[in-house]
């Protein structure tokens, strides 16, 4: 039998090869699972931190700032003459004439209408004639009181006699006085059915004609004329409680009207009530502006803006950087280790954009320009710094 064809010659060999082969490909299977299990295990670790990184909020910081606030404070108000006078009848009668219209120009004393009064004339010509009754009674009381003296100092009559005419003496000279009184009243009601102006200004109304019944001391109806010293006005405004102690007595002011668009009239405060309106919670205050052109009209409506003082001391931050919730007004800050720390502050003035901080805060405080909702003290932050704005390209 030939050699080859033995049965125990070539399996051998090829079970080897196998073998080596099933090793070779196990290895290569253990290490491409390990290397994926590895590569997992990294990607899981890398992606557990970037999102560790991402919930930790970015906020920009910025310090509290000192400087001076220069704001200003705009309210309504309403132009008044500083003098206005309306002019009521004294004396009943009839509008006799009169002799300026509305718009006019008065100087003191310039005689505004004339009422005629038939009554009070009658009445003062009654009053005449009971003075001249009456002085003549005193003429007569005294002449026959010296003689009565006369008599008594010769014994020729009684003591009691003598003092009866020298009572009737002082009795007739009061009537004299009475009687006197009541002419020299009479006569000032006299001079009242004139009408005249008390100052120099215009007439803003007349609210009578010619043969209008005029009734006496009318003062709850209509005034027959009304006349405003306009060369200066007053305007009325109402200043929130807050805001009365730093609007002084002298505070510039500035008033616009509608009708002058752009044109800016100087007004200074004049006068405060020095008392709250319990039910507006503001404080009355004065301001006169110089009207000598004569183009502000009094009761006409208008805008007032005051100058406000700065407070060089006051620690200012931008409005948005305030949280409000449950717990109060309060700021997030960061400390040195990049950690929140919520400060609870008290406000001095909103001046809308930026509020100055009356305490709660330090100068060296890093505050949180636009905290995120949910902060709370701990949380880690990153910080970065806020963009410079570009300068001006010259």
């Amino acid at each position: 039998m030939p050699p080859d064809s033995s049965p125990d010659a070539s399996p051998k060999p090829r079970r080897g090869g196998l073998a080596v082969a099933g090793l070779i490909a196990l290895a290569a299977g253990g290490f491409v699972v390990a290397s994926g299990l590895w590569n997992r295990n990294a990607s899981e670790a890398k992606l557990k931190e970037w999102t560790d990184a991402q919930a930790v909020p970015t906020v920009s910081v910025v310090g509290p700032e000192k400087s001076a606030n220069q704001t200003t404070l705009d309210l309504p108000g309403r132009l008044e003459a500083y003098t206005r006078a309306p002019i009521y009848a004294r004396v009943g009668g009839f509008l006799k004439a009169w002799y300026v219209d509305i718009g006019a120009s008065v100087k003191a004393g310039q005689l505004l209408a004339e009422i005629e009064a038939p009554d009070l004339d009658q009445q003062l010509l009654q009053a005449k004639a009971a003075l001249a009754s009456a002085q003549a009674a005193e003429a007569l009381a005294t002449v026959t009181a010296q003689r009565w003296q006369q008599l008594g100092g010769a014994n020729t009559v009684s003591r009691q006699t003598v003092d009866e005419k020298t009572a009737d003496l002082t009795v007739k000279q009061a009537l004299t006085k009475a009687a006197q009184a009541a002419v020299d009243r009479l006569e000032v009601l006299y001079s009242f059915k004139s009408l005249t102006a008390p100052f120099d200004g215009i007439v803003t109304a007349r609210n009578t004609d010619i043969g209008a019944l005029i009734n006496a001391d009318s003062s709850a109806g209509l005034a027959l004329f009304v006349i405003s010293d306009i060369a200066r006005l007053r305007v009325t405004v109402s200043v929130p409680q807050n805001y009365v102690p730093a609007v002084r007595i002298n505070t510039k002011v500035q008033i616009t009207v509608p009708e002058y668009p752009g044109k800016v009239y100087s007004g200074v405060v004049d006068a405060s009530s020095r008392a709250v309106d319990a039910q507006s919670g503001t404080t009355r205050m004065q301001i006169v502006v110089d009207n000598s052109s004569g183009e502000l009209m009094p009761g006409a409506f208008a805008n007032t803006r005051i100058e406000l003082p700065a407070n060089l001391q006051a620690l200012s931050i931008p409005a948005g950087a305030l949280i409000f919730d449950q717990k109060g007004l309060r700021v997030a800050t960061v400390d040195a280790n990049n950690k929140i720390l919520l400060k609870r502050i008290t406000i001095a003035r909103d001046l809308g954009q930026v509020v100055e901080i009356a305490g709660g805060l330090v100068a060296d405080d890093r505050v949180i320009e636009s905290p995120p909702d949910g902060l709370a003290d701990g949380d880690p932050v990153r910080v970065v710094t806020p963009a410079k704005p570009a300068a001006a390209s010259r």
